[in-house]
């Protein structure tokens, strides 16, 4: 009689083997993807916005203190790639020194630079005078989304003019800055309503504007801001 082989089949502690190891794979996978989720769910990038004197410098630092953010002021940026001497630096200086404004995408590059020092596992940024423009936002938003994230908030912080003017001015004379006098304050609010009153409408229609009332105490602005991050 022929002998007739058949295929070989697995023992009984072979599958057991085979199954535990698949177990193991797919809670790793399961795992893998609840610590994506952990991730998204910690991290709320934060736009901060506001007109000169408004105070988003002052509430960033509360910000940061109690949430653990990052910051990223564009000024100090590019002070510090400048410094540092970086391919990107020298970028930015060519079209600083030549009196030009710095293109969008290089300066969406630097930030980019800056914003994955912080790694994957930060627990969100603040971006600080950036964006000001439409196109701006859009290349932020197109930077966050290639890396799997994005604006959780644009919070506003709204000062009536008059207190901004008084703010400004107090500040010119206690830190001897030129520019800020009276006349080039006005310049530069409107400068500034003329070109963020668009951005602010583009943020309410992607449903990430908040408004915070920056006239008060420090105490009373900071537990508004608490109550829009905290229900993020």
């Amino acid at each position: 009689m022929r002998e007739i082989k058949l295929p070989h089949l697995p023992s009984d502690v072979e599958a057991r083997k085979e199954d535990l190891i698949d177990l193991w794979y797919k809670n790793k996978e399961t795992q893998i993807k609840q610590d994506i989720v952990k991730v998204k769910i910690r991290m709320k990038n934060i736009v901060i916005f506001g007109a000169p004197g408004s105070g988003k410098g002052t509430q960033s630092d509360l910000m940061i203190e109690h949430y653990g953010l990052g910051h990223i002021s564009t000024g100090d940026v590019l002070r510090n790639e400048i410094k540092k001497g970086t391919e990107l630096g020298k970028l930015a200086a060519s079209y600083i020194d030549g009196g030009n404004l710095i293109p969008d995408d290089l300066m969406v590059s630097i930030l980019a630079k800056v914003y994955d020092g912080y790694g994957r596992g930060h627990k969100g940024v603040i971006f600080d005078g950036f964006p000001r423009t439409i196109p701006q936002a859009e290349a932020l938003e197109k930077m966050l989304d290639e890396r799997g994230d994005k604006v959780a908030a644009m919070i506003e912080l709204d000062v009536p003019e008059e207190e901004l003017m008084q703010r400004l001015i107090k500040r010119g004379q206690e830190s001897g800055r030129a520019d800020d006098n009276e006349e080039t304050i006005k310049k530069r609010l409107v400068i500034y309503h003329q070109q963020t009153q668009p951005l602010i409408e583009w943020y309410k229609k992607e449903g990430l504007h908040y408004h915070i009332n920056g006239h008060g105490t420090l105490e009373r602005i900071f537990s508004d801001i608490q109550k829009v991050i905290d229900n993020l």
